[in-house]
């Protein structure tokens, strides 16, 4: 590893130990996630020539800022739909579509509810995919519990649900998306193998974090008064199935059209748009300012967007050095043969930095073969999939549901390692535990 690469490196690892100590430098992560892409790309510029051997010196500067520009390209997508799907379930939210999610959900024993939000979660993910599932679960969630510090307890859960949730189904997350195109793993091998590990991955952190709330909530604090609306309960069907059914529409979108995920959004987006205006055309526009798509738009959080931003470009620089090939291949060098090892440390990873680049990095380095553990539906492809995606819930950052609840819920770092952590470890474990059975009495029987 040369020089320039372990500056690199040092300024990521530096700038992603400041990021998790936001609670104590009282510095807003998304700050530090810009400054840190900056200075990853800045020091990259200052000998671009070493990663670049085949590309004429003249060249080569113009080269990294086609370089830039295609990594950018990348995360506007990510970020545009990130953008979109919280728009959208923002409009729903804000005009009663959830209204009949909530009741489903509403009990007052802190526990029930506990389970409900759980399984609700790990089933909605699978359909609708971990990002907008826990975008959704956190708007419901917020009309049920008034308490900020029980609601953080349940906010942890979802971002555990969803990423499990999403891990058994081929559209539930982006890296069994990628997966799925690239053909090494089947919908019908993914749901009958890795279904059961996923709901065990959730099961086991609920149970454990279930001890952490106890007794009923107050009556008026879990059955708030029901809110004012200008829509008639048609008018609110209306909306809620044209934004769900729109975000479950997304992928269909992507395959039909080969356009991506973005796009879909933005087409639900502005759908959801003009039927709203449509509807609120003989309503006077002082009463109903506050609730139109222009106004929602600006409560968007921009900082967690920022974060976002920082965070996939510095990884981005990471790829681009060959740091996360390097690892992989080292992974592959010292275990070579145990995928269990192998995929389990990639799942532990993908926490640490973004999973979608590791999974890419995975599919470049390892060959696909007619048969045995790497062959369609194998052993190696089944665990990346499960490790990649569940694996992210160990730390609040290792996964675009968890960084999107940390924005919302104003969840730190530090609080989710010292709570947390453990637990969503304890499931994923426990996961490739049940799935080492599967392979081995009956699967593989």
């Amino acid at each position: 590893m040369s020089t320039l690469t372990i500056c690199i490196v040092t300024v990521f690892v530096f700038g992603y130990l400041c990021i998790a100590l936001e609670s104590v430098t009282k510095i807003n992560k998304a700050a530090i996630a810009l400054l840190m892409c900056v200075c990853c790309w800045t020091l990259l510029m200052t000998g671009p020539a070493a990663y670049y051997p085949s590309i004429p010196a003249d060249d080569v500067v113009h080269h990294i800022a086609e370089v830039i520009e295609h990594h950018l390209g990348d995360a506007a997508g990510t970020l545009f739909f990130l953008m979109g799907a919280m728009t959208i379930v923002e409009i729903v939210d804000s005009n009663g579509g959830f209204n009949f999610v909530r009741d489903a959900l509403k009990t007052r024993s802190k526990r029930k509810l506990m389970w409900r939000v759980a399984f609700m979660t790990f089933f909605l993910s699978a359909i609708l995919d971990n990002l907008t599932t826990s975008i959704v679960m956190i708007m419901v969630l917020r009309k049920l519990v008034q308490s900020h510090e029980e609601r953080l307890i349940y906010a942890a859960l979802i971002v555990i649900s969803a990423n499990s949730g999403g891990a058994f189904s081929p559209i539930g997350d982006v890296t069994t998306i990628m997966l799925w195109i690239k053909g090494v793993i089947t919908t019908q091998g993914v749901l009958t193998e890795i279904f059961i590990p996923s709901l065990v991955s959730m099961v086991v952190p609920a149970f454990i974090l279930q001890y952490s709330l106890k007794g009923k909530f107050d009556k008026a604090q879990n059955l708030p008064a029901a809110e004012v609306s200008h829509f008639t309960k048609r008018q609110r069907d209306i909306i809620f199935w044209l934004g769900v059914g729109g975000l479950v529409f997304v992928p269909i979108f992507k395959t039909l059209t080969h356009l991506p995920p973005f796009m879909g959004i933005l087409l639900v987006l502005g759908v959801l748009w003009t039927v709203t205006e449509i509807f609120y055309h003989n309503t006077a526009e002082d009463d109903t300012m506050a609730k139109r798509v222009s106004k929602i738009l600006t409560k968007i959080d921009l900082s967690t967007i920022m974060f976002f931003l920082g965070i996939l470009m510095a990884v981005a620089v990471l790829q681009e050095v060959g740091v996360l090939t390097m690892l992989g291949q080292g992974l592959n060098d010292t275990f070579s043969g145990n995928h269990y090892l192998v995929t389990g440390i990639i799942g532990v990873l993908s926490s640490i930095v973004d999973n979608v680049p590791l999974v890419a990095g995975c599919m470049g380095m390892y060959p696909v073969e007619a048969t045995g553990d790497m062959a369609v539906d194998g052993i190696f492809w089944q665990l990346l999939a499960y490790c990649a995606g569940v694996g992210g819930s160990m730390l609040i950052i290792g996964s675009a549901a968890g960084v999107v609840v940390m924005g919302l819920e104003k969840i730190t770092f530090g609080w989710y390692m010292k709570k947390i952590t453990w637990i969503a470890f304890a499931g994923y474990l426990a996961g490739i535990i049940i799935y080492w059975a599967e392979r081995t009495f009956i699967f593989g029987a």
